[in-house]
């Protein structure tokens, strides 16, 4: 048995008349306005691809990595690995002569599972892993969407603008201006004077303790 029609109008709710009822003058009326508003309002949109959106230097798009005087500033410490939520970052590292020591043998990003939150540039010590602006990514499998070193490697020269916005924005709590010092991250000392010193005073010690026991031994 069919129910009972409840009639929800309100007290003061305005009744629609004949031409209402209608609809189609109502669907016409609203598209005239529509036309009226393409002839005399500016245009927002873009004719894409043709013409594409410049991203602020605080957009953060598809992470890269800095590539440095022909290789990658990374140093293969990890933490973007660890700090990657969706597990996304992958690598190998390898022991190199040079004030680095370690570099990637490979490197790999997961585009499918990045979520673009910047965890890994804001761990990473040496800024060799960045947002960049690229957002247009396509891919015709998933293969496709694992990036190796070979589509990762940016030069540095082309991540001028997130760098200086990086060096402007970082630590604004410990001070206004935050410089990287890129000699303050080399994982090496053997471009220091401190295995020199401690060779040094390893050095003094064993002459100390040498003549201590002759000197013993002529009293003795």
């Amino acid at each position: 048995m069919a129910g009972t029609p409840l009639n929800t109008a309100k007290e003061n709710e305005r009744t629609l008349n004949f031409w209402e009822r209608l609809y189609l003058p109502e669907i016409f009326k609203g598209l005239g306005w529509s036309a009226s508003k393409i002839w005399k309002e500016p245009l927002y949109t873009f004719q894409y691809p043709e013409e594409q959106w410049y991203p602020p230097d605080s957009y953060r798009g598809r992470p890269v990595l800095v590539e440095e005087d022909g290789k990658a500033r990374c140093v293969s410490c990890d933490l973007c690995a660890r700090a990657c939520p969706p597990m996304a970052i992958s690598m190998e590292a390898q022991e190199i002569d040079g004030p680095k020591e370690r570099e990637p043998v490979w490197f790999e990003i997961n585009m499918l599972r990045c979520i673009y939150c910047g965890f890994c540039e804001e761990v990473c010590p040496e800024e060799a892993i960045v947002m960049s602006k690229e957002y247009d990514l396509t891919f015709q499998d998933r293969e496709e969407a694992i990036f190796g070193l070979e589509r990762l490697l940016v030069s540095k020269d082309h991540l001028t603008d997130r760098l200086n916005y990086l060096k402007a924005q970082k630590n604004p709590e410990f001070s206004a201006d935050w410089d990287y010092q890129a000699s303050n991250n080399r994982h090496s000392m053997r471009d220091t004077g401190f295995l020199a010193t401690l060779a040094a005073e390893a050095a003094g010690n064993g002459s100390g303790a040498e003549a201590s026991s002759s000197s013993d031994t002529v009293a003795g």
